[in-house]
């Protein structure tokens, strides 16, 4: 059972990737790009899209080299004014994918699975299976299409050292992939501190920019930013921050048409219920900031027994449905497969 990444023959995922590189056709030489590359920026696009005072902090660079390198990222990009009629964005879209979960039932509800090009976050409490989701993702992210898979590489950022090899093979072994090969194909860190977290997503371009990765894994978001920022008196300086890594994370999924899988953590809020069917006085953390970043947004909870409950918040797609399903030593499935 093949589990390799997507190869050049996947030109449909590929092509709209452009590689800082081309650059040097537009008058930019290597020394720029290399300082370009060390900032962070590793595609067209990217420099496209920051903004000038950014650009402005490599050094050696003056405002009049910084327009000269955005006015070569312009011409490198098909269409670079950014208006497109809704017909051409139809066409950009028929691009994304979706990830199966491994569980029909959660499929259901999510229209086939995890979309690419989009944020989605699911949160709930402790033992809800957040974790072991994220799990089974990263296997199902190097599946075969025609089994739910988009056969490519994950990343997976680690922000509470629950990341499980083991549990990755024995859920590999469920699909009946290759179970080394399987975790050969997880690129995981560790990060120690909220900056570290931002410092590593904007480092993990370089590895996006082969067009070999489906699926960014953040388990979970909020953990260190909670540790890092502490009382009202740092919560502004804490969603600031807070915001430019969700923005990253935003275009890093659009610009390399990945997923983006993260979880959350909640807190206690009496007022939650209302707003939160089946919360019980519990609501994600991270406030009006992390919920306009998510593109779809998925409550879990503890069901009868062994059961647990997926319920669909917010969704431009998804209407607002539910989900029953188990947590196996094979990963997610559903409760009537057991």
């Amino acid at each position: 059972m093949p589990t390799s990444v997507a190869s050049s023959e996947d030109g449909e995922n590929e092509s709209f990737i452009v590689d800082i590189d081309q650059l040097q056709s537009h008058g930019i030489g290597q020394a720029d790009i290399l300082k370009l590359k060390a900032a962070g920026y590793h595609t067209v696009a990217a420099v496209h899209g920051a903004m000038t005072k950014h650009l402005l902090k490599i050094k050696g660079f003056s405002e009049i080299k910084a327009e000269k390198v955005k006015e070569a990222a312009r011409k490198c990009l098909p269409n670079s004014t950014g208006f497109t009629t809704s017909a051409e964005l139809l066409q950009i879209r028929k691009r994304c994918f979706r990830i199966s979960t491994g569980s029909k039932q959660w499929d259901s509800i999510l229209l086939g699975g995890f979309q690419s090009g989009s944020i989605s976050e699911v949160f709930g409490e402790f033992r809800c299976g957040k974790t072991q989701l994220a799990h089974t993702l990263a296997v199902m992210a190097q599946m075969p299409k025609d089994r739910g898979g988009a056969e490519g590489k994950v990343a997976w950022i680690d922000t509470e050292g629950t990341h499980r090899p083991e549990r990755i093979m024995q859920i590999a072994e469920r699909f009946g992939l290759d179970p080394h090969t399987t975790i050969e194909n997880i690129l995981c860190v560790r990060a120690e501190n909220s900056d570290m977290q931002h410092e590593v997503l904007c480092q993990l371009a370089e590895y996006f920019v082969t067009g070999e990765y489906r699926l960014l894994i953040v388990d979970s978001l909020m953990a260190l930013f909670r540790v890092d920022y502490i009382g009202r008196g740092e919560l502004n300086e804490r969603q600031q921050k807070l915001n430019q890594h969700l923005s990253k994370l935003c275009k890093t999924a659009e610009e390399f048409n990945i997923a983006v899988f993260m979880t959350n953590q909640v807190q206690s809020d009496p007022g939650a219920s209302a707003l939160f069917a089946g919360a019980d006085g519990r609501k994600p953390v991270g406030g009006h900031v992390v919920a306009h970043a998510s593109t779809t947004r998925i409550l879990l909870r503890k069901g009868r027994g062994e059961e647990r409950v997926a319920k669909i918040q917010d969704s431009p797609d998804c209407p607002e449905r539910e989900a029953t399903y188990i947590i196996t030593t094979g990963g997610i499935n559903d409760p009537e497969k057991v």
